[in-house]
C-alpha cells in the first residue's frame, strides 16, 4: 500500500443521512448537464438517478460515523471525470467482497452498456435513498441489494465476518463485508453465470476469479488491489 491508503478494522457503522448542499456541484450545474448529455448518448441505458455521498466522517473507538448528502449521479460521473478535485465530498459505499472455500475471490466485470464497462470490482453500488430509514443510512441494506441485483446470491447464503474492512484510497472510502462461501470460488462462479443468463440485461458481463497477486491487473480499482494486497499479506 502507497502512503494515502488504508485499510482499518470497524466493528461498527453508523451511517447518518444528513443533507447539505453539495456545493461543488451547484457551481458547475451547466457544466455537468452536458457533460451527462454527452455520456448518456453514447451510453443511453444510463439514469440520472438520486445517490449519496460522504460529506464528513470520524472515526471513534470502534465506530465509523459518517455523514451523507444526497447529489445526483451526473454530479457523480461529473467529479470522477474530473479526476476526483477536490470536492468536499468521498465516493463512500458498501461492496461484498465474496471469498471461496478455496480461497478465490469473485470479481464482477461490468457490462458494456454500464458507465464502468469493463471493469472489475466486487458487488458494490453507490448508496441512494432506498438505504435511507428515518436519517440513517444502511449498508447492511445496501449491500445485501447490490450483491442480489448483481449476482442472484444472498448474504444468507455465506458467513460473513464480523464488522467491515474500511478502504481508504485517494477520494474513496469503501465499507467491506467479507462474505465466505462454503462453495469453491469455481462453483460460485458456474452459479452466477447462469444467473446472468436467465436475465435480459445484466449488469455484469463476466465473473473472474483472484486468488493471488499476479491476477491482480487495471481493469480493477484501487480499493480491490489495496484490499486484497492487505488481506494477503496477513494470511
Amino acid at each position: 500500500m502507497s502512503g494515502g491508503d488504508n485499510v482499518t478494522h470497524i466493528p461498527r457503522l453508523e451511517m447518518i443521512f444528513a443533507p447539505v448542499p453539495w456545493a461543488y456541484a451547484q457551481a458547475r450545474r451547466a457544466e455537468i448537464d452536458a457533460a451527462f448529455a454527452r455520456l448518456k448518448a453514447a451510453k443511453p441505458a444510463l439514469w440520472n438517478g438520486r445517490i449519496l455521498l460522504l460529506h464528513h466522517y470520524e472515526i471513534v473507538d470502534d465506530l465509523f460515523r459518517g455523514m451523507f448528502l444526497e447529489a445526483d449521479y451526473a454530479g457523480l460521473r461529473y467529479w470522477i471525470g474530473q479526476g476526483h478535485p477536490p470536492a468536499g465530498v468521498w465516493d463512500c459505499f458498501a461492496a461484498a467482497a465474496i471469498r471461496g472455500s478455496d480461497g478465490g475471490w469473485l470479481m464482477g466485470v461490468m457490462g458494456g452498456h454500464t458507465a464502468n464497462a469493463g471493469q472489475a470490482y466486487f458487488p458494490s453500488g453507490t448508496p441512494d435513498p432506498q438505504d435511507v430509514a428515518g436519517d440513517r443510512v444502511d449498508f447492511e441494506r445496501s449491500v445485501a441489494r447490490e450483491l442480489a441485483e448483481e449476482t442472484g446470491l444472498a448474504v444468507q447464503d455465506f458467513a460473513a465476518e464480523p464488522g467491515w474492512k474500511l478502504v481508504r484510497t485517494g477520494p474513496y472510502v469503501v465499507a467491506v463485508k467479507v462474505l465466505r462461501a462454503r462453495d469453491s470460488a469455481a462453483a460460485l462462479r458456474e452459479r452466477v453465470l447462469a444467473n446472468l443468463a436467465r436475465q435480459r440485461d445484466p449488469e455484469l458481463a463476466d465473473i473472474r476469479i483472484v486468488r493471488r497477486g499476479p491476477d491482480l491487473d487495471a481493469t480493477m480499482p484501487r480499493f480491490v488491489h489495496v484490499f486484497l494486497n492487505h488481506r494477503w499479506q496477513r494470511e
